[in-house]
């Protein structure tokens, strides 16, 4: 079983990837680079983090990195700002699919926890993942946050995912919580996510 994990520099992806490593899995590891909505600090951590999963699980996870924040720049562009978030997340997942068929992988790794973020709820996960016809796999669904990093402290990245870093600075301050399904219609329609999906997996370079 080959998957690709998209891998942030955050506590809940790096667990997700190991876990499902763990179980079996092939994995290759997808980060999106979202600079300049983010800094250099961001990769450095990516990096430690992929150095530390290799360490706790034996195996090699070749790590490909490709951009992200043009993508950003067109959601921010043509969405409503509440939105950015859910689209985002609809962009790296339809990128994360279109890699993982460049590789011959089978479905893709989510780190996501229901209702932990704005784009956690059941209602956002439902919009972002319409019609996106791929696998994703979520192995932290139902887990709790404290649950989470118990398991980071355990495999040691969760001093490595509290780094400092300016995190994203294209958050809205009110993201949507109960996404519309037609409005991301609707948005796509300007937007071709698709299309941003094809260019961007066509760009990712492996790092490591």
């Amino acid at each position: 079983m080959k998957l690709v994990s998209l891998l942030s520099n955050g506590l809940d992806s790096p667990v997700a990837s190991y876990i499902m490593s763990m179980r079996g899995a092939d994995v290759t590891l997808l980060h999106l680079d979202n600079r300049p909505y983010t800094d250099d600090r961001s990769i450095e951590s990516v990096n430690m983090l992929v150095e530390r999963l290799r360490e706790v699980t034996g195996k090699e996870l070749p790590l490909y990195m490709a951009p992200h924040g043009e993508n950003q720049a067109r959601i921010h562009e043509s969405c409503e700002p509440g939105y950015q978030c859910v689209m985002c997340k609809r962009v790296m997942q339809k990128t994360a699919r279109e890699f993982s068929k460049m590789i011959g992988a089978s479905g893709i790794i989510m780190g996501d926890s229901l209702g932990q973020v704005a784009s956690q709820t059941l209602r956002n996960l439902k919009s972002e993942n319409t019609g996106l016809d791929y696998t994703v796999v979520r192995p932290l669904i139902g887990m709790d946050k404290l649950e989470i990093i118990e398991i980071a402290k355990e495999i040691g990245t969760f001093d490595i995912s509290i780094r400092p870093t300016d995190g994203c600075t294209i958050v809205p301050i009110k993201p949507v919580t109960e996404a519309s399904v037609e409005k991301i219609g609707t948005f796509e329609s300007v937007v071709d996510t698709d299309a941003l999906a094809r260019t961007t997996a066509e760009a990712a370079v492996r790092i490591s």
